[in-house]
């Protein structure tokens, strides 16, 4: 009885360190997007485009768009 109450135990706790940290990464990422302004920027130089802001305004609100439909699937 009592390896059984463990090993339930275990995995209850398995389950749950998932969810939890898997609700946790999707939260920091969408408060803390992984490709910034400036990193964007400096890609685009790299490809010989010249940035202006408002490009650079455009493509942060479209990946900020993806980001929100691919949430809701």
């Amino acid at each position: 009885m009592v390896i059984l109450v463990g090993i339930l135990a275990l995995v209850v706790g398995l389950v749950g360190g998932f969810f939890l940290a898997r609700f946790t990464m999707k939260s920091y990422l969408a408060k803390n997007p992984p490709i910034s302004e400036e990193m964007m920027k400096s890609m685009m130089m790299s490809m010989g485009q010249k940035p202006s802001q408002k490009k650079l305004n455009q493509m942060m609100a479209q990946m900020k768009a993806q980001n929100a439909k691919a949430q809701k699937k």
